[in-house]
């Protein structure tokens, strides 16, 4: 298993698998995305790759807004982390949230943080095995004009 950084040579199958952690999303729009995150010195992407296919992605961000939970800024934050289901179970994910702390500690961060939905048991169980503790729990609402 290889991890890379985006790049040129791996954008395309970074957008699929972003597609398939975010189905509602337009491949030309997280494409685009994708390139402007290349260009970015506080947003980073990384992939692992396993023989000739991409298995998963994290996508990172250096948050300076308030983030739940937090007393420092910037923030390490992970936007995204995607595993191909075939991949699941073999340590994947916790590779990339390891090479992601790594990345926020280069940057200069003293925080590393996360979300999910409120009811995605599978993510909270595996954000507490990677060390991360949960903070609050947050409903949000809308009202339409």
């Amino acid at each position: 298993m290889l991890i890379e950084e985006i790049s040129e040579s791996n954008l395309r199958e970074l957008t699929q698998l972003m597609l398939e952690l975010w189905p509602e999303c337009v491949y030309d729009e997280e494409y685009q995305n994708c390139r402007r995150i290349m260009t970015k010195s506080d947003e980073t992407c990384y992939l692992i790759k396993s023989d000739k296919q991409y298995a998963a992605f994290i996508q990172l961000s250096l948050r300076h807004d308030y983030v739940e939970g937090t007393e420092t800024s910037p923030v390490g934050y992970i936007e995204g982390i995607y595993v191909k289901p075939e991949f699941r179970k073999s340590g994947l994910a916790g590779q990339l949230v390891q090479q992601g702390e790594k990345w926020v500690r280069e940057k200069g961060c003293r925080q590393y943080a996360s979300d999910t939905e409120i009811d995605n048991q599978v993510s909270i169980s595996f954000h507490k095995k990677q060390g991360f503790t949960e903070i609050s729990r947050l409903v949000c609402f809308v009202k339409d004009l």
